[in-house]
């Protein structure tokens, strides 16, 4: 009958079935039909299966079988060399063949997981009550026409990112993230580079990497947090202190195995807002500077994190950590106006030339809102700060952290995440110019609403009592001095 052994073997052991006329042929040849089942020639004819000159000459037999539509028609039908369903069934055998080709696993090109993607944040911040004429050393939208640097700052964009990646085999995947809402020497809205790294897979399950290149360190739930993701404006200032902009330089080894990335992946798919696949056990070694900053001693910091992701059997999420890092950290130093009205630059004591003990260890805790959810981290340590008293940059410890409280609604006008959040701080910013002294007790009460995927809208009441880190060495007017005010801070972030 014209049908290949590939697909008749196919038929036989349920792999594929027969369908449409190869079907109807299969019904034929399987026993002879009586000429006066008229019925059925009917049905051939009427589907295209057989020519009118063929049904003319099938319908005076007495019997039938599949020799009779088999065989060529020369007489009754000259211009038909073969039925259509002989031709049917060899074309579903061609089919069947190209099918099984494309099953085949091809090679894959870096083109093929290529994607761009990013957000832009725009703010906007009005002071309430309070000191006038401050500083958030975080945001420049916070201000009025008393503030050091560009006077009334309340529009700003401030974070404008883009990111490249893809996989390149099974065994790289590159990230490339520049920021173009950084600022330099007073000007706004310059690109700078956040990310650069490459993931190299040790194993193709991708439980075990090297991540190389500029990126995140893994200190900190809310460090490795993407901005996007998080629901108050900033970082707090007890955990963001410990790296500059949160990104360095270095090597770091992350040991994720498939249940815990399978959970993470979850987690990120029910729109919890979660940090990123940091890994089980993370382990590495980076410059300690900051991101963008060159070494500046003979010294690389390392750091250690261990976290794991628990799922309930209702279906609630919960995650915690403990991370450390050690080092030597250099700071930078800068004039800066004193409280007798000096212009007055640190002096930092000879045994620290090649820098100050830099260490901590932190924990982690999130229970994710479903609906209602709770995150915290605190961490202790030694870090260098400037003593006004002495005008010297010395050895000191800090300790610090924060609580929130959330919830999340879903609702036909979207998402809503409302929450309270409290942070505390005693210590010191050491990436900021003269490592200075920041206490901090802030309070923000905020939420968040995902009117769509691509677009939110934040509004926080922001209670900031802290040192304003913002120097402007202005004579009659001392800098690092604590402010207490309230501000309206708003946010519309679109995400493409």
């Amino acid at each position: 009958m014209g049908v290949s052994v590939d697909t008749l073997q196919n038929w036989e052991q349920n792999r594929r079935k027969p369908r449409g006329a190869a079907r109807s042929l299969l019904l034929i040849a399987a026993s002879p039909v009586l000429a006066a089942d008229k019925e059925l020639l009917d049905i051939l004819l009427g589907n295209g299966a057989i020519t009118q000159a063929q049904y003319d000459l099938l319908v005076e037999k007495e019997e039938l079988n599949a020799a009779d539509l088999a065989a060529p028609a020369a007489a009754a039908a000259p211009a038909e060399s073969e039925l259509p369903v002989v031709r049917l069934a060899r074309l579903e055998s061609r089919v069947e063949a190209v099918l099984e080709e494309q099953s085949k696993p091809k090679p894959r090109s870096w083109t093929d997981s290529f994607q761009i993607r990013g957000y832009t944040q725009v703010r906007y911040t009005e002071l309430l009550d309070g000191d006038q004429g401050i500083n958030l050393w975080s945001d420049r939208s916070v201000g009025d026409s008393d503030s050091l640097g560009d006077a009334d700052k309340n529009f700003l964009i401030r974070r404008a990112r883009l990111v490249f990646q893809g996989d390149v085999g099974e065994r790289l995947s590159f990230y490339i993230q520049p920021d173009l809402a950084s600022s330099a020497s007073g000007t706004g809205n310059v690109a700078q580079l956040r990310d650069a790294y490459g993931d190299v897979y040790l194993t193709t399950d991708r439980v075990h990497r090297l991540r190389v290149g500029q990126s995140k360190v893994p200190y900190g739930w809310e460090n490795m947090q993407s901005s996007s993701n998080r629901l108050a404006l900033d970082r707090v200032d007890a955990m963001n202190s410990a790296v500059r902009d949160e990104r360095d330089l270095g090597i770091f080894y992350y040991y994720t195995p498939e249940v815990v990335q399978q959970r993470f992946s979850e987690i990120n798919a029910l729109g919890l807002k979660h940090s990123g696949n940091y890994g089980m056990f993370g382990f590495g070694f980076y410059n300690g500077q900051g991101a963008n900053r060159a070494d500046r001693n003979n010294n690389q910091h390392t750091v250690i994190r261990l976290n794991y992701p628990w799922e309930f059997g209702d279906g609630q999420f919960f995650e915690a950590g403990i991370q450390a890092y050690t080092g030597k950290y250099v700071p930078g130093t800068a004039a800066y106006r004193a409280a007798n009205n000096q212009s007055l630059t640190p002096v930092i004591p000879g045994q620290y030339a090649d820098g100050f003990d830099d260490q901590r260890v932190g924990v982690s805790a999130i229970w994710y809102p479903q609906p209602f959810g709770l995150q915290a981290e605190w961490n202790w340590g030694d870090t260098p700060a400037l003593d006004l008293a002495t005008n010297t940059i010395t050895q000191g410890d800090l300790d610090g952290g924060y609580v929130q409280a959330m919830m999340k609604f879903d609702t036909g006008l979207g998402t809503f995440l409302p929450f309270v959040k409290w942070q505390y701080f005693d210590g010191a910013n050491k990436a900021e110019s003269n490592a200075p002294v920041n206490e901090v007790n802030d309070i923000e009460l905020g939420v968040e609403w995902q009117i769509a995927k691509e677009v939110e809208l934040a509004a926080i009441w922001h209670q900031m009592d802290r040192n304003n880190l913002v120097t402007g060495n202005r004579s009659g007017r001392p800098d690092y001095v604590n402010f207490d005010t309230d501000a309206l801070r708003l946010q519309l972030q679109i995400n493409y």
